[in-house]
């Protein structure tokens, strides 16, 4: 009996201190429901395009780094795999377009046209044999699929013409013929824009030639090149108009200037014009007001339907759309409010435009995407999706009032949406993987905060709900800088794998704040081109700081526990926070980030130099997080892959052999013959989970 009662005891000692045990892991783990692995496994359409004849969609599908094309079509919109990539191999694609008669569809496989050096091959597998960067093409009656030729920049024309951009000159061929291609012709400088007539019998074209650059019309083999209203400034962006006998194209400054303040914003000046197609003699239509607001900023620039002119501009302080009237010269607001508008197609008549925009029934719309459309004629705007989703994207279908778009939730990543202006049929929820952790993702919250400056800085903070009432804290900064992080998944596919991460992080138990700090869009003018940011002066650190000793003062954060992570320009902000104020920033993961802006200002060759050059140098580096590294005492894990065509490995690596002179401890991941996206999603998980457990290790382990 005594026995017993000893064993019974022994056993009662075990169960309570296993208990004990259990209840003093971390709260991540006893509550941890899905792993890096499972949220990584989003999917993510891309290169949604629609045929300018019938109801064709097609779109590219990344599923777990396996890229395919996808076609649907009307009424019933039944997708269908028409490529059979099959691996995790990093090649990516895009120039998705259908031939004008809709028979064909072209696509490019390989390079990484998210950066610099976009054609040149990505070899993430590390294969022995470079991969190569081809143009393919895919018959839809047939469906049969082939590479046609090493190449890039493919556009098309009636009714099945193929050209494309090789060693800076056109090429072309006949998709039915079995014909090689040929160069077209022979032009000094390099082509780098090109777009046929609407009837297919010319070819409008941009040659760079330095100083400035052209717009020229081919015709035959033996009609001269027409220059259209040559001049010696830069001329871009050349737009047929809709009978083919007019080219409008945008001018900008040629040459080289005067050594103007270097610290001092300046206007940058471009005017819109329009040339007879027959005789190449231009006029002056429009000139953009001098102001910052005013400045050239790649716009959307296209023909409608009547022969005037659509367009983007910034003048009143928003990316907005603009009607110009050719024969007054005069122009109309055509989305007037506080919101921005991208992504934007004209439908196949010129009649309409859709568009997505910031901008909803609640302020949290400032933190999505809607999608919203115009009829040109009438200026009547009319917003086609609401609520609390993430639409993207968008792309008319036939003649009808049907578009197809990308769709996405808070806990949904994106797949395509087709809308007939009543009902939306989603495609493809099938792929979703059926341990995709959908039901157990949390909804993010929209925060505001104040920079010390006054300035207005908005964020989204990831948390789950249950949990320690003592938990730590993550910023998360974005790259670009040219970004906004949203309230769901993101419409990049580099931002919807942040995204996966936070997610994560979140699930793990932290707390997570986005912060959509300034050079960021979606907030205006002022707060997307503000004085003094970057190498000038870096003014958006101000909105990381602020955002750090936000969350360190949320009731639920532990404010001596903040991390902070970024990737790209959020690299670059990550090392200037851990450099400036390791004290709130305990540790970091700097990926890919810029560290050294010294160098954004190359030694005066003439005698004439900016008044301020001496001083921007000095402010350049006094903006770099090498500046500070005797101040940098936290944590930090730093990776870079070595054929990033963004930000040079030798940013990382250099900043390295400066932490080994000082004897400062760090840890690394270099990554070889991936680019700056993790082309190949294995390394993107291997990224993600490295990034987390590093931080759990400093501030929960």
């Amino acid at each position: 009996m005594k026995t017993f009662t000893r064993y019974k005891t022994i056993a009662i000692l075990l169960a309570y201190c296993l208990v004990l045990a259990i209840y003093l892991l971390p709260q991540t783990v006893r509550g941890q429901s899905f792993t890096m692995e499972q949220v990584g496994k989003f999917s993510f359409p891309s290169e949604l395009t629609s045929s300018p004849t019938g109801e064709k969609i097609a779109w590219a599908m990344n599923e777990q780094g396996k890229r395919n094309v996808y076609f649907a079509e009307g009424p019933a919109f039944d997708p269908k795999k028409l490529t059979q990539f099959n691996e995790d191999d990093g090649q990516e694609i895009s120039s998705l377009q259908f031939t004008p008669d809709g028979k064909w569809l072209i696509f490019v496989r390989g390079g990484d046209h998210g950066g610099g050096n976009a054609s040149s091959t990505v070899n993430a597998q590390n294969l022995p044999k470079l991969p190569k960067v081809e143009i393919w093409k895919i018959n839809l009656s047939t469906g049969q699929t082939e590479a046609i030729i090493e190449g890039d920049d493919p556009f098309v024309g009636y009714p099945h013409q193929l050209g494309f951009l090789k060693a800076g000159q056109i090429w072309t061929l006949d998709l039915d013929s079995s014909a090689k291609p040929s160069q077209l012709f022979e032009v000094k400088g390099n082509v780098n824009t090109a777009q046929y007539s609407p009837d297919g019998t010319k070819l409008a074209f941009v040659s760079n030639r330095g100083s400035h650059s052209l717009v020229g019309i081919y015709q035959n083999d033996t009609s001269p090149i027409q220059w259209v209203s040559p001049s010696f400034h830069r001329d871009v962006l050349p737009q047929w108009s809709p009978e083919g006998n007019q080219i409008a194209f945008i001018r900008l400054q040629g040459g080289k200037g005067a050594a103007f303040p270097v610290l001092e914003p300046r206007h940058n000046p471009w005017e819109i014009w329009i040339a007879d197609a027959f005789s190449g003699k231009g006029k002056k239509l429009w000139k953009a007001a001098e102001t910052l607001r005013g400045s050239y900023a790649y716009p959307f620039f296209s023909f409608s339907a009547d022969g005037n002119l659509v367009f983007q501009s910034y003048e009143d302080g928003w990316q907005h759309l603009y009607h110009l009237d050719v024969g007054s010269g005069n122009t109309k607001l055509l989305t007037p409010g506080d919101y921005m508008v991208e992504q934007i197609k004209i439908s196949p008549d010129r009649k309409r435009l859709i568009f997505a925009a910031n901008t909803g029934n609640t302020p949290e719309d400032l933190d999505r995407r809607h999608i919203g459309s115009i009829t040109i004629s009438t200026a009547q705007l009319s917003w086609e999706t609401e609520g609390e989703g993430i639409e993207a994207y968008p792309v008319w279908l036939g003649d009808q009032d049907k578009k197809a778009y990308f769709s996405a939730t808070a806990r949904r990543s994106h797949l395509i949406a087709v809308n007939d202006g009543a009902n939306t049929k989603l495609l493809q929820e099938s792929i979703i993987p059926s341990d995709f952790p959908q039901a157990s993702l949390v909804v993010p919250k929209q925060v505001k905060f104040t920079a010390p400056d006054g300035t207005t800085v908005y964020g989204q903070v990831f948390e789950k709900e249950d949990g320690s009432s003592n938990k730590p804290g993550i910023i998360f900064a974005h790259g670009g800088p040219q970004r906004q992080m949203l309230l769901g998944w993101s419409y990049m596919d580099y931002y919807s794998n942040t995204y996966a991460l936070n997610q994560y992080l979140a699930e793990l138990g932290f707390v997570v704040l986005s912060v959509n700090y300034r050079l960021g869009i979606g907030y205006g003018y002022e707060f997307h081109r503000p004085a003094y940011g970057y190498y000038q002066g870096a003014v958006e650190y101000q909105d990381i700081k602020a955002g750090g000793e936000f969350l360190a003062n949320l009731p639920q954060v532990n404010g001596e526990k903040i991390g902070i992570y970024g990737g790209s320009y959020g690299g670059y902000l990550t090392a200037l926070a851990l450099a400036r104020d390791s004290n709130l920033f305990k540790v970091g993961v700097d990926i890919h980030g810029v560290h050294d802006l010294d160098g954004r200002y190359d030694l005066p060759e003439t005698y004439e130099v900016a008044a301020d050059y001496e001083k921007a140098k000095k402010i350049a580096w006094e903006s770099s997080p090498m500046a500070d590294l005797k101040t940098w005492t936290s944590p930090v894990l730093f990776i870079h892959s070595d054929d990033d065509r963004n930000v040079s490995v030798s940013q990382t690596a250099d900043l390295i052999r400066r932490f080994e002179e000082l004897g400062k401890p760090y840890e690394s991941i270099l990554i070889p013959g991936d680019t700056h996206h993790w082309m190949k999603w294995s390394n993107m998980i291997r990224v993600d989970q490295a990034t987390a457990d590093f931080l759990k290790r400093h501030l929960m382990d």
